[in-house]
């Protein structure tokens, strides 16, 4: 699997949110850039990251 940057403002990549998310617990877009700073900036990745909740988090 290719690991992408999702969120270009701090450089944040798929892996990082990803694991944050499944380590954390975490279940919404404000608590993934509390713990990542992703999506702080411009809020261009809140799409990308906002699917990545649902994706990680559909079997809770």
């Amino acid at each position: 699997m290719e690991d992408v940057e999702i969120c270009h403002c701090n450089g944040i990549m798929k892996s990082e949110i990803e694991k944050a998310i499944r380590e954390k617990g975490l279940k919404t877009f404000e608590e993934v850039g509390e713990a990542t700073t992703a999506g702080t900036v411009c809020g261009g990745c809140q799409e990308d990251i906002e699917s990545l909740l649902k994706e990680l988090n559909k079997g809770i």
